[in-house]
């Protein structure tokens, strides 16, 4: 069997591998603060990029970017009764301000508050309580607005990227004059998600509702986007929510129509967070560590020089030149990245790092690569090497790199198709969702689309007994009606059902 660099493999550990592809990646490690994350330079660039087009995205939608409080008085969330209800044992709470000698050689909190305030766990209630303040006509909206920031949620088992007690994301709040103006803020916003998720994370999607046993606390709708990974676990992606009036009510955002009658406002909110990265980890990766859809990747190509003797000179001098001829090339709208690595490790060393980091394509330059003025190229996704003229790779370089994009959207969606069957009995959904052996912990089943008739009763059963649940109602299928093999009732479309994160 041959070597990997990450181990277990996949087939071994699925967990464990996750956890060391990240490591091996020098993505994030485990904070001495439980359930929380530091996120490294290479992990963060990535965010930052994820962070950069996405704002471009919502920004070329109409909407424009504010801050809002991390602390959010524990009365505010008691005006949307679901919304506490769905948010109240993930909450942490500040009861106490400033810190005193305990006379023991510690601290202990001395100043009680005279209302405890929760740690951000979401916004809808902080921002529609200055939303009541900004909206008073129908002039004022629509309000489009987005906020880059952390948010704490305890809780209690924690996965780097995945779930982790305080995260990063953005959270969109927008209020508008009409039911069917908010419905289609909603559903504009789920297109922008999966067109991210699909075109530049090479991740696809579907897009659909959830039930009502799923939706976000307080909303009228939700809607999101669910891919599969490589263990074909369901991971929701993204969330948009369309909050109808709940919030307006609780909050009084109220405006005077064009008719002069004073109405109450509808709402949306909607968001993705640093599970992305996650996500991405779990679509891409291989037994050898990460693997970056290039429109994301912190860097683009690595060139190592492989230095001997009396060449290492003028070899160092080639690939200084060759970085700068590649950081000329634009790819889709920004400069191509460049590593190049002097570090003095052994030439294997170096590139095997650069391997587990996913970057998506290696540049080898030698005494004879400088001879023959040309590199040996390796593409991260296939693991493919080549001798290619110096020219030609600068004149292909663009193209190698789309080809790489799709080539993972292209793997992802065969995977995807490959794992996803249409059930219509309840024996073989048991059957598809029970383990083959119960010796190895790979899953047995991925997406299974079945009819579906059942109450929030009947959801909660399903999920207790064999630990699967409705993904998602999707928006987009061409099945006809048919019966529910679990209650026997009349169904209109099949529904998404899997394990999930």
């Amino acid at each position: 069997m041959p070597k990997t660099a990450i181990t277990p493999t996949r087939a071994e550990d699925y967990p464990e591998w996750y956890q060391q592809v990240i490591k091996a990646a020098d993505l994030a490690e485990n904070s001495p603060v439980r359930g929380c994350m530091v996120i490294k330079p290479w992990g963060y660039e990535l965010w930052e990029n994820i962070q950069r087009v996405l704002d471009g995205m919502f920004k070329a939608t109409g909407h424009r970017n504010a801050y809002f409080p991390l602390f959010i008085p524990k009365s505010y969330l008691e005006r949307e009764a679901k919304h506490v209800e769905g948010f109240a044992k993930e909450c942490a709470v500040v009861t106490h301000h400033r810190l005193e000698d305990d006379g023991q050689g510690g601290l202990k909190p001395a100043g009680p508050l005279e209302e405890p305030l929760v740690v951000r766990p979401t916004s809808e209630t902080i921002i529609g309580e200055v939303y009541s303040k900004w909206v008073q006509s129908y002039r004022d909206l629509p309000l489009l607005i987005n906020q880059w920031a952390n948010v704490v949620r305890w809780e209690m088992r924690t996965r780097l990227f995945l779930r982790t007690a305080e995260f990063l994301w953005q959270e969109g709040h927008t209020v508008h004059a009409t039911s069917e103006e908010a419905m289609e803020e909603t559903r504009k916003m789920l297109d922008v998600y999966a067109d991210f998720a699909e075109n530049w994370m090479a991740m696809p999607v579907i897009k659909g509702e959830k039930t009502a046993g799923e939706r976000f606390p307080g909303a009228d709708h939700t809607y999101c986007i669910e891919a599969m990974m490589q263990d074909r676990k369901a991971l929701q992606a993204g969330t948009s929510h369309f909050l109808g009036q709940n919030f307006a009510k609780g909050f009084d955002i109220k405006f005077q129509s064009e008719s002069g009658e004073l109405e109450y406002a509808w709402t949306t909110s909607w968001g993705v967070s640093t599970r992305l990265i996650g996500g991405m980890i779990m679509t891409h990766a291989d037994d050898d560590g990460l693997i970056l859809p290039p429109k994301l990747a912190p860097s683009h190509v690595a060139i190592l020089p492989v230095l001997r003797g009396d060449d290492s000179a003028a070899v160092l001098e080639f690939c200084d030149k060759l970085k700068q001829r590649i950081e000329e090339k634009a790819y889709h709208g920004h400069a191509l990245r460049v590593e190049l690595d002097k570090r003095d490790l052994r030439g294997g060393e170096k590139r095997w790092g650069w391997v587990k980091k996913g970057i998506p394509l290696i540049a080898e330059v030698g005494p004879k690569d400088l001879a023959n003025n040309s590199v040996l190229l390796q593409r991260r996704d296939t693991g493919e090497k080549s001798g290619v003229n110096v020219d030609e790779f600068i004149d292909t370089l663009v193209a190698r790199l789309d080809e790489i994009q799709d080539n993972l959207l292209a793997r992802a969606q065969a995977y995807r198709t490959e794992n996803t069957v249409s059930i219509d009995s309840k024996e073989d959904f048991v059957k598809y969702f029970t383990p083959r052996n119960a010796d190895k912990p790979e899953i047995h089943g991925g997406f299974a689309l079945c009819h579906w008739a059942g109450s929030a009763e009947d959801e909660d059963a399903l999920a207790k007994e064999h630990k699967v649940t409705i993904r998602c109602i999707p928006l987009e299928h061409d099945d006809q009606p048919g019966t529910c093999p679990f209650t026997g009732k009349e169904s209109p479309q099949r529904v998404v059902f899997a394990k999930a994160y």
